[in-house]
């Protein structure tokens, strides 16, 4: 995926991107302290695994732009804008709201480019072809400060040690048990993402 942008001056252009989400998150303030944390940990995988740190930021700033929405508002977006929705529609609710805002964020943030709203769509259920940024705001979101006990904890320990693709596919795989375990649903996808990393991470 092409990741040139013409910003001349991207500190300025993420403190406007902040001045937003401040806004959009005004009545949200543990996703806005959140969205502030996965930004700064993107930030930080990237400048780690050798990732566009300005376009990790602004993926890890807007991840849950559209968290705000209720459920149904999610899916009449999803359904006018021709997305999938796999499953049940009570079930896919839950990861829709990274496709969504894919589609809405490129008319305000029009400099950006469409890597940056790939891994704001991919952040919620990943894709068999996840690309380096994609997995460092798949991560970010499970790793940031907020995150606690020892499953965040077991894979920061990892950050630096370990590839990027076996970082993702251990943040991946912990989340399949997760969601086993706790008897919740697995999104359709889930096992053919397994699939396809435990046999690259094998090699």
């Amino acid at each position: 995926m092409h990741d040139s942008y013409d910003i001349a001056d991207t500190s300025a252009y993420l403190a406007r991107m902040r001045d937003l989400l401040d806004v959009r998150m005004a009545d949200h303030p543990r996703r806005h302290t959140h969205s502030l944390g996965v930004a700064r940990t993107a930030r930080q995988l990237a400048e780690t695994y050798g990732v566009d740190t300005f376009l990790a930021e602004a993926a890890g700033l807007t991840h849950d732009w559209d968290k705000v929405l209720t459920d149904d508002e999610l899916l009449a977006r999803a359904v006018q804008y021709n997305l999938p929705v796999v499953g049940s529609a009570a079930n896919a609710v839950a990861v829709l709201h990274g496709p969504v805002a894919a589609v809405e964020l490129p008319n305000l943030f029009k400099e950006l480019p469409a890597s940056v709203f790939q891994a704001v769509a991919r952040h919620t259920s990943a894709a068999v072809d996840m690309s380096p940024l994609d997995m460092v705001v798949f991560i970010a979101d499970a790793i940031e400060p907020q995150r606690k006990g020892d499953y965040a904890e077991a894979l920061r320990e990892q950050v630096g040690k370990v590839s990027l693709e076996r970082l993702f596919f251990s943040c991946f795989s912990q989340g399949i048990v997760y969601v086993i375990s706790t008897g919740r649903y697995l999104y359709p996808t889930a096992l053919d993402i397994y699939n396809r990393y435990a046999l690259e991470c094998a090699r």
